[in-house]
Protein backbone atom coordinates (compact mmCIF):
# COMPACT_ATOMS: atom_id res chain seq x y z
CA UNK A 1 0.00 0.00 0.00
CA UNK A 2 2.84 2.31 0.66
CA UNK A 3 4.42 1.89 -2.57
CA UNK A 4 1.45 2.20 -3.99
CA UNK A 5 1.02 5.53 -2.60
CA UNK A 6 4.47 6.57 -3.39
CA UNK A 7 3.78 5.76 -6.86
CA UNK A 8 1.06 7.73 -7.12
CA UNK A 9 2.61 10.93 -5.76
CA UNK A 10 5.51 10.14 -8.23
CA UNK A 11 3.04 10.31 -10.94
CA UNK A 12 1.08 12.98 -9.60
CA UNK A 13 4.39 15.49 -9.66
CA UNK A 14 5.43 14.06 -13.23
CA UNK A 15 2.21 14.84 -14.45
CA UNK A 16 1.03 17.69 -13.34
CA UNK A 17 -2.24 16.46 -11.81
CA UNK A 18 -3.12 18.23 -8.83
CA UNK A 19 -2.37 15.56 -5.87
CA UNK A 20 -2.47 15.86 -1.93
CA UNK A 21 -0.77 14.32 0.81
CA UNK A 22 -3.29 13.43 3.94
CA UNK A 23 -1.01 11.92 6.77
CA UNK A 24 -2.58 9.76 9.48
CA UNK A 25 -2.28 11.63 13.06
CA UNK A 26 -3.05 10.50 17.01
CA UNK A 27 -4.50 13.47 18.79
CA UNK A 28 -0.63 13.71 20.80
CA UNK A 29 0.89 14.32 17.45
CA UNK A 30 -1.48 16.72 17.04
CA UNK A 31 -1.01 18.30 20.44
CA UNK A 32 2.78 18.64 20.20
CA UNK A 33 2.56 20.57 16.68
CA UNK A 34 0.10 23.32 17.88
CA UNK A 35 1.36 23.39 21.55
CA UNK A 36 5.08 24.52 21.19
CA UNK A 37 6.23 27.30 21.59
CA UNK A 38 6.80 28.88 18.76
CA UNK A 39 5.15 32.62 17.24
CA UNK A 40 3.11 30.53 14.66
CA UNK A 41 -0.37 30.94 14.86
CA UNK A 42 -2.19 28.18 13.65
CA UNK A 43 -5.89 27.38 12.62
CA UNK A 44 -6.82 24.05 13.40
CA UNK A 45 -9.78 23.11 11.93
CA UNK A 46 -11.93 19.83 12.50
CA UNK A 47 -14.34 18.64 9.54
CA UNK A 48 -15.61 15.71 7.43
CA UNK A 49 -16.79 14.66 3.90
CA UNK A 50 -20.21 14.11 4.59
CA UNK A 51 -20.49 17.37 6.50
CA UNK A 52 -22.05 19.93 4.35
CA UNK A 53 -21.52 23.19 6.32
CA UNK A 54 -17.51 21.49 7.09
CA UNK A 55 -17.61 21.55 3.31
CA UNK A 56 -19.13 24.67 2.40
CA UNK A 57 -16.18 26.44 4.50
CA UNK A 58 -13.23 24.94 3.55
CA UNK A 59 -12.76 27.21 0.43
CA UNK A 60 -12.39 30.21 2.99
CA UNK A 61 -9.97 28.33 4.97
CA UNK A 62 -7.61 27.75 1.73
CA UNK A 63 -7.85 31.11 0.93
CA UNK A 64 -6.72 31.96 4.35
CA UNK A 65 -4.04 29.69 3.61
CA UNK A 66 -3.15 31.48 0.23
CA UNK A 67 -3.58 35.21 2.19
CA UNK A 68 -0.78 34.53 5.04
CA UNK A 69 1.46 32.40 2.87
CA UNK A 70 5.28 33.27 3.95
CA UNK A 71 3.40 34.07 6.78
CA UNK A 72 4.03 32.37 10.72
CA UNK A 73 0.34 31.26 10.13
CA UNK A 74 -0.25 27.52 9.65
CA UNK A 75 -3.84 26.18 8.12
CA UNK A 76 -4.57 22.38 9.35
CA UNK A 77 -7.62 21.01 8.26
CA UNK A 78 -8.10 17.85 10.50
CA UNK A 79 -10.47 15.09 8.87
CA UNK A 80 -12.48 13.27 11.35
CA UNK A 81 -13.51 10.59 9.18
CA UNK A 82 -12.67 6.84 9.16
CA UNK A 83 -9.26 6.01 8.70
CA UNK A 84 -10.39 3.19 6.45
CA UNK A 85 -12.00 6.22 4.18
CA UNK A 86 -8.70 8.04 3.50
CA UNK A 87 -8.11 6.31 -0.20
CA UNK A 88 -11.87 5.75 -1.36
CA UNK A 89 -13.22 9.39 0.38
CA UNK A 90 -10.63 11.63 1.41
CA UNK A 91 -8.41 11.35 -0.93
CA UNK A 92 -10.50 11.57 -4.01
CA UNK A 93 -12.45 14.56 -2.19
CA UNK A 94 -9.70 17.14 -1.02
CA UNK A 95 -7.85 16.20 -4.88
CA UNK A 96 -11.43 17.26 -6.75
CA UNK A 97 -11.71 19.86 -4.65
CA UNK A 98 -7.93 21.06 -5.16
CA UNK A 99 -7.70 21.83 -1.51
CA UNK A 100 -4.21 23.43 -0.45
CA UNK A 101 -4.18 23.94 3.33
CA UNK A 102 -1.97 20.60 4.84
CA UNK A 103 -4.82 17.76 5.39
CA UNK A 104 -4.52 15.44 8.51
CA UNK A 105 -6.66 12.78 9.43
CA UNK A 106 -6.98 12.13 13.17
CA UNK A 107 -7.17 8.38 13.78
CA UNK A 108 -8.77 8.54 17.34
CA UNK A 109 -12.30 6.81 17.94
CA UNK A 110 -12.60 7.60 21.69
CA UNK A 111 -14.39 11.62 20.96
CA UNK A 112 -14.12 11.87 25.27
CA UNK A 113 -10.60 11.59 25.23
CA UNK A 114 -9.48 13.84 22.41
CA UNK A 115 -12.10 16.49 22.61
CA UNK A 116 -10.93 18.28 25.95
CA UNK A 117 -7.59 17.98 24.67
CA UNK A 118 -8.60 20.75 22.04
CA UNK A 119 -11.16 22.36 24.09
CA UNK A 120 -12.95 22.62 26.86
CA UNK A 121 -16.26 24.27 25.25
CA UNK A 122 -16.47 21.21 22.38
CA UNK A 123 -19.39 19.25 22.45
CA UNK A 124 -18.01 17.30 19.57
CA UNK A 125 -20.02 19.08 16.99
CA UNK A 126 -18.58 20.17 13.58
CA UNK A 127 -17.28 22.22 12.23
CA UNK A 128 -15.41 23.03 14.87
CA UNK A 129 -12.24 25.48 14.84
CA UNK A 130 -9.46 26.23 17.03
CA UNK A 131 -6.86 29.32 16.45
CA UNK A 132 -4.28 29.53 19.01
CA UNK A 133 -0.86 31.38 19.54
CA UNK A 134 1.05 30.10 21.91
CA UNK A 135 3.74 33.23 22.22
CA UNK A 136 0.61 35.60 22.20
CA UNK A 137 -0.94 33.10 24.92
CA UNK A 138 -4.21 33.32 22.85
CA UNK A 139 -6.36 30.97 21.60
CA UNK A 140 -10.11 31.37 20.69
CA UNK A 141 -12.57 28.24 19.92
CA UNK A 142 -15.71 27.78 17.93
CA UNK A 143 -17.76 25.14 16.55
CA UNK A 144 -19.78 26.72 14.03
CA UNK A 145 -19.44 27.35 10.06
CA UNK A 146 -16.43 30.03 9.70
CA UNK A 147 -16.36 32.32 6.90
CA UNK A 148 -12.38 34.44 5.47
CA UNK A 149 -13.74 37.73 7.33
CA UNK A 150 -14.37 36.12 10.72
CA UNK A 151 -10.90 34.01 10.19
CA UNK A 152 -9.21 36.91 8.95
CA UNK A 153 -10.13 39.59 12.10
CA UNK A 154 -9.16 36.78 14.64
CA UNK A 155 -5.85 35.72 12.78
CA UNK A 156 -4.86 39.54 13.26
CA UNK A 157 -5.86 39.67 16.87
CA UNK A 158 -3.46 36.89 17.22
CA UNK A 159 -0.49 37.90 15.87
CA UNK A 160 -1.04 41.79 16.99
CA UNK A 161 1.82 43.36 18.60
Amino acid sequence: MKSLFITLIALCNYTGIYCQQVNIIKITDLEKRINNTSDTTYIVNFWATWCVPCVKELPDFDSIHTVYTGQKVKVLLISLDFKEDLESKVLPFITSRKVKSEVLLLDELNSNYFIPKISNDWTGAIPATLIKNNKQEKDVFFEKKLNFVLLKDEIEKMIER
